[in-house]
Order: C-alpha cells, then sequence, then structure tokens
C-alpha cells in the first residue's frame, strides 16, 4: 500500500505513527493492499484556503477529505479494489487548539483526525444521528485498536 505523508505545516509530526495507523486501518477494514492514500498536513492559511475552494466555508478547519476512487470498505473475502483511496489535509495548528480543549495531547488528535479522514474516503459520514453513530463507534474502535487504549474523545461534530 502506498501511503505518503507531506508535511508543508512546519509544525514536527510523528509521521511515522502516521503512516502505521492508515495501515492498521486499511487492514481491519479490508482495503486493498495496493490502494493509495495521501496525507497533507497545512499550515492555518492553507487549511483555510482548502476549506474554501473545497467547501465554500471560511475559515481554518482540522481535516478535510477529498476522495478519488469511491472505495469502500471490503470483507475478508472480498477486499476493495486496487485504486487510489483520495487525499486528507490536516492542520496541525488547529489539532493542537482542539486537543488541549479536549484534554488529550495533539499526537492522539492527529490520530483521530488521520482516522476520521480515512473514513470519510471510504463513504462514512456524520450529517445523521445513525450515521455519526455507525462512523464515531467504527473510528474509536480503530483507535482503540491501534493504540491499545481508549480512544480520545472526539473534537468533530
Amino acid at each position: 500500500m502506498s501511503i505518503e505523508v507531506n508535511n508543508e505545516s512546519g509544525v514536527a509530526v510523528d509521521e511515522a505513527e502516521l503512516v502505521a495507523l492508515a495501515r492498521f486501518v486499511f487492514e481491519r477494514l479490508f482495503i486493498h493492499p495496493q490502494a493509495e492514500l495521501s496525507i497533507l498536513l497545512v499550515d492555518e492559511p492553507a487549511m483555510e484556503k482548502l476549506h474554501i475552494e473545497l467547501m465554500d466555508e471560511p475559515g481554518s478547519t482540522d481535516v478535510l477529505s477529498v476522495p478519488m476512487d469511491e472505495l469502500t470498505p471490503g470483507t475478508p473475502d472480498k477486499p476493495t479494489p486496487q485504486g487510489m483511496l483520495g487525499d486528507i489535509a490536516i492542520c496541525p495548528q488547529v489539532a493542537e487548539m482542539q486537543a488541549k480543549n479536549a484534554g488529550h495531547s495533539t499526537q492522539d488528535e492527529m490520530l483521530l483526525l488521520t482516522t476520521h479522514g480515512i473514513l470519510h474516503l471510504l463513504g462514512f459520514d456524520h450529517a445523521e444521528p445513525e450515521e455519526k453513530e455507525e462512523m464515531f463507534g467504527l473510528q474509536r474502535e480503530l483507535l482503540a485498536g491501534f493504540t491499545g487504549r481508549d480512544a480520545p474523545a472526539e473534537t468533530m461534530q
């Protein structure tokens, strides 16, 4: 699997752990081993620009997902087809503020946002209560499985 991290944020981030988490999520959700994912870490002005371009919403945000081949989770018998999962943009500065407010580490927030972004790429959403319950439940399960401890509190609504 190809997982690329490009850090343009100016903030030191444990990129290797983000890649390890993405690999873990891919394995748990039966994503094709040659699927591709790009994680872009950007500063607040760059994230605000992306937020306006992609969502037509002002202001910076924590994470944005841009799906490519519309892949969905697979099963043990039928993994997803090979393809480009998509791109995730994360703003470490926003993650740091959210982590402080939530009472957990910035790295935990980065793991949370990475998982959240991947789930969006796989078609999950949280606009409706049932969708939110499913997505956030899976997000907690994946994070707990990866870290070996309870998942950090969700900071996004």
